[in-house]
C-alpha cells in the first residue's frame, strides 16, 4: 500500500495489492557536459578524488536502492537487476549515462531509473567541480518502460 495526497492535501492509502505482479523494466538517460580537459582527466583516471565513473556507478546503485527515501510517496521495490553505462563523447565533450533497472512486482521502476541517472551525473559533478564548476547536467529522461497495467512505452 502507498500513501497518496489528494487534491485537498489529505493522505490517502492507495492499495496496490490488487495489481498483477509483472516483470518491470525502465531505462533512463542523461548527460553532463564539461571542459575538454575535465573529460580527459576523467578518462585518464587522474582525478584526485579517484576513479570518477566507478564512484558514480556505485552512487547510482545506492540511489536506486534508496529512491523511496528520497522521493515522497515513492515506495520500496525489490530490484532484480541494475545496469549503468557511461558513453564518452570527446567532441561535445560530455558523458552520457544510461541506466537500466529491473524488478518483479506490482509497481513500476521509472523513478528508480531516473534517480540513478541523476545521482550518477551529480556524482561526476561533485568529483570534478574543483577543476570545472561550469559543467552542465541535463537531458534527463525516461527512454523506455516495460510492464504493468499500462504496458510498454518507448521514446
Amino acid at each position: 500500500m502507498l500513501t497518496h495526497i489528494d487534491a485537498n492535501g489529505n493522505a490517502q492509502i492507495v492499495n496496490i495489492s490488487e495489481k498483477n505482479i509483472t516483470q518491470r523494466l525502465a531505462i533512463a538517460s542523461g548527460m553532463i557536459t564539461m571542459k575538454k580537459e575535465t573529460l580527459e582527466l576523467v578518462q585518464s583516471q587522474g582525478n584526485k578524488k579517484g576513479d570518477v565513473l566507478t564512484v558514480a556507478k556505485v552512487a547510482g546503485i545506492q540511489a536506486a536502492k534508496n529512491t523511496s527515501g528520497l522521493i515522497p510517496l515513492c515506495h520500496p521495490i525489490s530490484i532484480t537487476g541494475i545496469e549503468i553505462n557511461f558513453i564518452v563523447d570527446v567532441k561535445i565533450p560530455s558523458i552520457k549515462c544510461v541506466a537500466k533497472i529491473e524488478s518483479t512486482g506490482q509497481t513500476g521502476v521509472e523513478m528508480e531509473a531516473l534517480t540513478m541517472v541523476s545521482v550518477c551525473l551529480l556524482t561526476i559533478y561533485d568529483m570534478c567541480k574543483a577543476v570545472d564548476r561550469g559543467m552542465v547536467i541535463g537531458e534527463i529522461k525516461l527512454l523506455e518502460k516495460v510492464g504493468g497495467k499500462s504496458g510498454s512505452w518507448k521514446i
